[in-house]
């Protein structure tokens, strides 16, 4: 399913969904093809995108597009 079927079904709401389709563009992941778990009432989206696991997102249907900022492995720093 498209984003934009996403936003017309559930407008300014948030949505649970698994990521089916993206790439990247300048450090940045867009999704452009998602698989709808269903909605998310505002209260428990934070819970909801804490618990999420592997491919799967809450995102607010407010948004015109998908976008994950992608970030690099940062090597940690031990002194000893």
């Amino acid at each position: 399913m498209k984003w934009e079927e996403v936003q017309t079904i559930y407008p300014d709401q948030f949505v649970k969904f698994e990521i089916l389709h993206s790439f990247e563009e300048d450090n940045n992941e867009i999704i452009d093809e998602v698989a709808l778990i269903g909605p998310v009432k505002d209260e428990d989206a934070t819970k909801e995108l804490l618990n999420s696991k592997d491919r799967t997102l809450v995102y607010h249907t407010s948004k015109n597009k998908v976008i994950v900022k992608i970030r690099k492995n940062i090597g940690l720093r031990r002194f000893l």
